[in-house]
């Protein structure tokens, strides 16, 4: 285990993509932490690497991922929303909430988006509020997530919208009023 711990920490990309490929069934806690931190490694495919792990993993590593919501760091953040998501744990849902208030946007896009996934109808209410954030991709992933959730949306929502003539927007409003 040391010797993985080790590769993970200062190995070169290959070898940790090369570890990271056998640790899809890991339930060691201190190995799935590393995983989890390696979702701020600078190189994408070791981030990518250590996503497909976790998503696969097989082992009720929830409780882990769910901890990590609350880390400093926001690509792991980001990547543990997608996860959680990825792997359906509606039981996140409440922590997942907290982040939408995030200072990250990108954060708040994640959060915000993986709600519609999961069908959290009981955060009908924030997904409307995200419609104003002040970051286009937080907007998205309200609009993303109304869609999913067949929330409708009013008409004053839609008109403070169109003002900002993106055209993403008004593809997603579109969508929305089908």
């Amino acid at each position: 285990m040391e010797n993985i711990l080790e590769i993970l920490e200062s190995g070169n990309k290959e070898e940790k993509i090369r570890i990271l490929e056998t640790l899809e069934n890991s339930d060691n806690e201190e190995i799935l932490e590393k995983i989890i931190s390696k979702f701020d490694d600078d190189e994408i495919q070791v981030r990518g690497e250590a996503f497909s792990s976790l998503v696969s993993n097989k082992n009720g590593i929830s409780k882990i991922l769910i901890n990590n919501l609350n880390s400093t760091n926001k690509n792991i953040k980001c990547f543990t929303i997608l996860i959680l998501a990825n792997r359906n744990e509606v039981s996140a849902i409440p922590e997942i909430i907290k982040l939408t208030k995030d200072k990250h946007a990108s954060v708040r896009s994640y959060a915000i988006g993986s709600l519609g996934y999961l069908k959290a109808y009981a955060a009908k209410e924030i997904i409307l509020e995200s419609i104003l954030d002040s970051n286009l991709e937080v907007k998205k992933s309200a609009l993303k997530s109304m869609i999913d959730l067949d929330i409708p949306i009013s008409k004053e929502l839609e008109i403070v919208l169109m003002k900002g003539n993106h055209p993403e927007i008004e593809k997603l409003l579109l969508k929305l009023k089908k």
